[in-house]
C-alpha cells in the first residue's frame, strides 16, 4: 500500500509537468513492478495461455469489476455530479466542460498505445493507471471543504481531469486485454451479461443516492455539499474493490511474433484500412451528436422543466431499467446477426428520442410533458443498450488480431475529439438561442371561431436537441459504408426483436420467466472448481 502510494505522489508530480510528464511516470512505474509485494508482482506477469478454469475465473473477475466500477460511476458522475456543480454555482459553459473531460482525457492514449506495444505488459498499465483514478476521486470528496465557489469549481475540474487522465490510460489496455481474453463468439453475449449485471447494480445505487440526498437536505439544509463528499467516499471506496479486482483478472500474453514496427505506423495503420476508417468515421458522428445534447438532458430537466433531483433520478432509472431487460437481447442479436445490423436498428431509436425532447415543451410545459419524458426514458434505454454493446463489440471485432490496442487505441481518440467539441459547443453557444424561437401553428377557422394548435416551437435547448438529431442521420448514413461478416437487413432484426420482446412477456408473467432472468446471471459467479468438474463430465 506505501508503495502505491508512493506512486501516487510520483503521478502528482508528473501530471503537473504535463502530459509527457504522465506518460514518462507511468513508464518508470512499470519498469519497478519487481519492487512490489511477490504475489502483486506475480498477479500482474501475463500468461503464457490460459487454462479453461483460468479464462472462466478471469471473466467472473471482469465481471465483478464492471459491478465495483458501475458503483463507483453511480456516485460520482452522471445526474449527481451535474446537480452539485450546478449547486457550486457552474455554468453552462462549465457543464459543457465537464462533460468533455474525459473525452479530452483520451488523447492520452497515443502514449498509451506506444507504452503497451513497447512493454507488453497490459495487466501493470491497467492497474497502476486505475488506481490512481480511484484516488483522485478524492478531490471530488473535498471540493465542498473550500472557502470560496471559484475555489470549489477549481478543485472540482482539477479532479476530474487528473481522474479522466489516468481513467484513459486504463481504458487503452483495458480493451485490448479484453480483446484476447474474452472468446470472439461470446464477446456479444458477455458483455452483455455484463454490462446488464452492472447497470442493475447501479440502477438500485442510483435510487439509494437520490433518497439519501433528499433526506440529507431535509435534515441538514444548511450543508447539503456535504451529502455528495459522503457519495463521492463511498464511490472512492467502490472503485478500489474495482481495482482489486482487476488485480485478480489473468492477462493473456502479446503474441512476440508480431513484428516491431515504427510508432507512427502503428498510429497511422487503421487509417489505411478503408473498412475501419468508416467505422471511425461512423463512430465519430455517432459521438458528437450524443454528446452535443446528452450532456444537457440533466440541466434541461432541472432548470427548464423545473423537475426535482429524485423525480429526475427516477426517469433515468426507468432507461437503465429498459437497459438491464434489453441488453442481452441486443447482445444475443449481436452474437447471432452481426453488430452493424444492431446498430442499424438501435441507433434510429436513439437518434429519434433525441428528436422527441423537442417536444416536452410547446412552448412550456403541458398534460403530456411528463408521460413523453417516461416514454423517451423507456425508447433511450432500450436503444442504448443495443448501441453500447453492438459499438463496443464492433471495434474488436474489425481490428486485426495482435493489432488491437492501436486500432481500438486510435478509434477512441478520434471519438474522445468529436465527443469532447460537441459539449463545449453546445455550453458556449446554448445560451444566445435564449431569445430565439421558431414555431409553427394550424389554425381552424370556422362559424364558431378559430383554434389554433401549435404543433412545433423550438426555442433555447430545442435548437441543439435538433442539430444532434441531424448529425446522428449523417452518423447512420456513415454506418452503412462499414462492412461487418454476418449482417443482415434490419427488418430481420426487428422481427426477431419484436418476436423475442413478446415472448420475453409472456415469461415475465410467469415464475419460470423470473428464474430464467436470475439465470442469466449466476453462471458468473459458480465456483471455477465446480464448472471444471461439470465441463469434464460432459467431455466424458
Amino acid at each position: 500500500m506505501l508503495r502505491l502510494l508512493q506512486i501516487g505522489n510520483d503521478w502528482l508530480i508528473g501530471i503537473a509537468r504535463g502530459g509527457g510528464g504522465v506518460l514518462r511516470t507511468l513508464w518508470e512505474t512499470l519498469k519497478t513492478t519487481q519492487d512490489m509485494p511477490v504475489q502483486v508482482k506475480n498477479r500482474l506477469t501475463p500468461h503464457d495461455s490460459l487454462s479453461a478454469t483460468q479464462t472462466y475465473l478471469g471473466l467472473s473477475y471482469v465481471v465483478k469489476d464492471g459491478m465495483a466500477s458501475q458503483a463507483m460511476i453511480a456516485l460520482t458522475s452522471g445526474i449527481l455530479l451535474v446537480d452539485f456543480a450546478m449547486r457550486l454555482g457552474a455554468t453552462n459553459l462549465v457543464i459543457g466542460l465537464l462533460a468533455a473531460i474525459p473525452s479530452f482525457a483520451q488523447l492520452m492514449q497515443v502514449g498509451a498505445v506506444y507504452m503497451v506495444e513497447r512493454y507488453k505488459n497490459r495487466h501493470s498499465m491497467v492497474f497502476f493507471s486505475s488506481f490512481l483514478s480511484r484516488i483522485f476521486l478524492l478531490f471530488l470528496v473535498f471540493a465542498p471543504f473550500l472557502p470560496t465557489r471559484n475555489a470549489r469549481l477549481v478543485f472540482l475540474i482539477g479532479g476530474l481531469i487528473l481522474h479522466a487522465v489516468s481513467n484513459s490510460i486504463t481504458s487503452c489496455g483495458w480493451h485490448s486485454w479484453m480483446h484476447d481474453l474474452v472468446p470472439t463468439s461470446k464477446r456479444g453475449s458477455f458483455f452483455s451479461r455484463r454490462m446488464g449485471i452492472s447497470m442493475g447494480l447501479g440502477m438500485i445505487i442510483t435510487l439509494v443516492a437520490g433518497y439519501f440526498m433528499d433526506y440529507w437536505r431535509y435534515t441538514f439544509p444548511q450543508a447539503e455539499l456535504f451529502g455528495y463528499s459522503l457519495l463521492f467516499a463511498l464511490g472512492t471506496v467502490a472503485g478500489l474493490f474495482s481495482v482489486y479486482f482487476i488485480l485478480m483478472t489473468p492477462e493473456p500474453r502479446i503474441s512476440s511474433n508480431i513484428e516491431h514496427r515504427p510508432f507512427k505506423r502503428v498510429v497511422s495503420q487503421p487509417f489505411r484500412e478503408v473498412n475501419f476508417r468508416n467505422l471511425i468515421l461512423f463512430m465519430s458522428s455517432w459521438n458528437f451528436a450524443v454528446n452535443l445534447a446528452a450532456p444537457f438532458f440533466t440541466v434541461y430537466m432541472l432548470k427548464r422543466l423545473e423537475l426535482s433531483l429524485t423525480y429526475v433520478l427516477l426517469l433515468s432509472v426507468v432507461s437503465q431499467l429498459m437497459n438491464v431487460l434489453f441488453i442481452r437481447l441486443w447482445g444475443k442479436f449481436s452474437d447471432r446477426f452481426s453488430n452493424k445490423s444492431v446498430l442499424r436498428v438501435s441507433g434510429p431509436i436513439f437518434i429519434f428520442c433525441i428528436l422527441a425532447w423537442t417536444f416536452t415543451t410547446l412552448p412550456e410545459k403541458y398534460f403530456l410533458t411528463v408521460p413523453l419524458l417516461v416514454l423517451i426514458h423507456i425508447f433511450t434505454g432500450i436503444s442504448t443498450a443495443g448501441v453500447t454493446i453492438s459499438s463496443l463489440n464492433i471495434g474488436m471485432k474489425l481490428a486485426p488480431k495482435g493489432e488491437a490496442t492501436a486500432y481500438l487505441a486510435t478509434n477512441n481518440l478520434i471519438n474522445a475529439v468529436a465527443a469532447g467539441i460537441a459539449p463545449i459547443i453546445g455550453g458556449q453557444f446554448v445560451d444566445s438561442f435564449r431569445q430565439r424561437a421558431l414555431s409553427w401553428t394550424i389554425t381552424w377557422a370556422g362559424p364558431e371561431g378559430e383554434v389554433a394548435i401549435q404543433t412545433l416551437h423550438f426555442s433555447h435547448w430545442d435548437f441543439f436537441f435538433f442539430l444532434a438529431f441531424l448529425v446522428g442521420l449523417y452518423s447512420l448514413h456513415r454506418l452503412t459504408l462499414v462492412k461487418e461478416e454476418g449482417e443482415v437487413k434490419e427488418k430481420l432484426v426487428m422481427q426477431e426483436f419484436m418476436s423475442e420482446v413478446k415472448k420475453g412477456m409472456r415469461n415475465l408473467s410467469s415464475v419460470g420467466g423470473l428464474r430464467s432472468m436470475v439465470e442469466g446471471a449466476y453462471p458468473i459467479f459458480r465456483s471455477p472448481r465446480k464448472y471444471s468438474k461439470k465441463r469434464s463430465e460432459r467431455k466424458t
